[in-house]
């Protein structure tokens, strides 16, 4: 999988992929694709940052010829530990360890410790590297007395692993940047361990790095901790309050949370879609001054002909172009397909993407519209180029609870698709106009309905499906507003000012 990848000894812009281009399709990569292979003139290098290498099943894309560098790294079976030795630990690093996990509990203006941002601290006698966090009887500790101090879970062995494998990966991240080859600037798509080894880059070469955020990973992971039965709560009945989540959730979270916090504070532009993201992420710490939204934008050329091929009347299909996972809710749109189906017994669903990032929930969606009595009428289709799909469908629907500003409906605009949404990250603004005044007064590209909500997304496709004049206005309003707001040369020449101002030292 990791064979013949390109090398070099530099390059202008170096991209942090935590989970996404070019191993795994969707929203982000292709934007990923689409900013490489728009400004050939930048040469660009990447770092894959993955979970486990059977998780990851080849390239879904080919790599553009401008992306001269590519590295491919695990946070899960790749690191090698070292030889058990028993020793005191540094006494110095330790209590800084101690003030970082204060620092999770209660977060203070002046940001991560100054030795945590530096790799010396976890790779030289400096602080506290991979060896000593493992085996040092300081170590143990640490660990212990923050067990007595903080935890309000009685299991010590799940506190004990549960911090261990939480940060574990720092270290392996220090090393990931440590042997990383030089470039002009730093750029990730995330915060998480993307942004948190972007942080170090920065600290460490004084190089500048740069932040877009398609989704807020913060809230993201909220969702995931919250929807996910491996994180362990051992208190019993008596112990626990219907008020208060599990500590562990919550030490997940503040874990995430205090790391996007360093990302912020290193990132000299942090970049977002919309400008209720921009909003959020000054609320999660970014301080105002660095953040500015550059909305996506598409190849108009590429989807405007789609348009001559579509049938007279709007086909009878609505397909959900997204991964199968439980931010993207599929089963609320399972279960929106039972109630029209009902009503417009000629009508089918195509569930357009990948089913491997959570195999469990892909079964369970499967499950469901077997279940429903509906599976003749529900297709699962994989992977599909959206200039096949496009003119075979009526509507696009997103039932996703968390968006950002998702490049599947500006392609679906173009094409002349309408759009039912969840009101989530910017859909409400792509389909009633929110940029300015000449937006709005373009008119409704579509619908946008309540999350959880199979009723009301029933209701809201079943309007426009079955209505040709709604439909018309609003294809009408999808096609002039990408026309108008979203191209691709506006996004494109953003980027490019940022890569210039970025690099123009590296480049002197």
């Amino acid at each position: 999988m990791t064979a013949n990848l390109p090398t070099a000894k530099r390059v202008d812009v170096m991209l942090l992929l935590e989970g996404t281009f070019p191993y795994v399709s969707g929203g982000v990569s292709s934007w990923v694709n689409q900013i490489i292979r728009g400004l050939p003139e930048i040469t660009f290098g990447g770092v894959f940052i993955g979970s486990s290498p059977e998780d990851y099943d080849g390239f879904k894309y080919e790599l553009p010829p401008n992306f001269k560098h590519f590295e491919v790294h695990y946070l899960h079976g790749e690191q090698i530990k070292p030889q058990i030795t028993r020793h005191a630990g540094d006494k110095k690093g330790f209590e800084a360890l101690r003030r970082l996990h204060g620092w999770f509990a209660n977060p203070c203006p002046d940001g991560l410790p100054d030795e945590l941002k530096q790799l010396s601290f976890y790779r030289q006698s400096a602080g506290v590297d991979y060896e000593q966090f493992l085996y040092a009887e300081r170590s143990w500790e640490y660990l212990t007395d923050m067990y007595h101090q903080r935890c309000s879970d009685p299991s010590f062995v799940d506190y004990f692993w549960t911090v261990r494998n939480m940060h574990a990966p720092i270290w392996q991240l220090a090393e990931i940047a440590e042997n990383l080859i030089p470039a002009g600037m730093y750029h990730t798509v995330s915060t998480g361990y993307a942004g948190f080894m972007g942080g170090l880059l920065h600290h460490h070469t004084g190089r500048p790095l740069l932040l877009s955020e398609h989704g807020i990973y913060t809230k993201e992971r909220r969702i995931d901790i919250f929807n996910n039965d491996w994180i362990r709560d051992n208190r019993n009945a008596l112990q626990r309050s219907q008020t208060e989540i599990s500590y562990f959730r919550d030490l997940w979270i503040r874990f995430f949370e205090t790391i996007g916090r360093f990302c912020y504070d290193a990132s000299g532009n942090i970049i977002s879609l919309y400008e209720g993201a921009r909003q959020r992420e000054i609320l999660d710490g970014a301080q105002p001054e660095k953040t500015r939204v550059i909305p996506n934008g598409i190849d108009l050329e590429r989807f405007a002909p789609l348009r001559e091929r579509r049938p007279s009347e709007p086909p009878p299909v609505l397909a959900l172009l997204g991964r199968v996972v439980p931010i993207k809710d599929i089963k609320t749109f399972i279960r929106s397909l039972k109630i029209m189906m009902t009503r417009l017994p000629g009508l089918e669903g195509w569930i357009v993407g990948p089913e491997g990032e959570d195999p469990v929930y892909a079964a369970e969606c499967r499950a469901l519209v077997e279940s429903l009595e509906i599976g003749d009428k529900v297709r699962f289709t994989g992977f599909m180029d959206p200039v096949e799909l496009f003119p075979q469908v009526g509507l696009l629907v997103l039932s996703s609870i968390s968006e950002g500003l998702p490049l599947v409906v500006l392609e679906a605009f173009a094409a002349g698709v309408p759009l039912v949404a969840t009101d989530v990250g910017s859909c409400r603004q792509l389909v009633e106009g929110g940029l300015n005044q000449e937006d709005a007064g373009i008119g409704s590209a579509g619908s946008v309905v309540p999350i959880n909500s199979p009723q009301a997304l029933a209701d809201a496709c079943l309007k426009l499906i079955g209505d040709k004049a709604a439909w018309s206005r609003a294809q009408a309003a999808a096609v002039t507003r990408v026309e108008r707001f979203y191209g691709q040369p506006q996004m494109l020449d953003e980027y490019r000012k940022l890569y210039r101002e970025g690099a123009s030292g590296w480049q002197a």
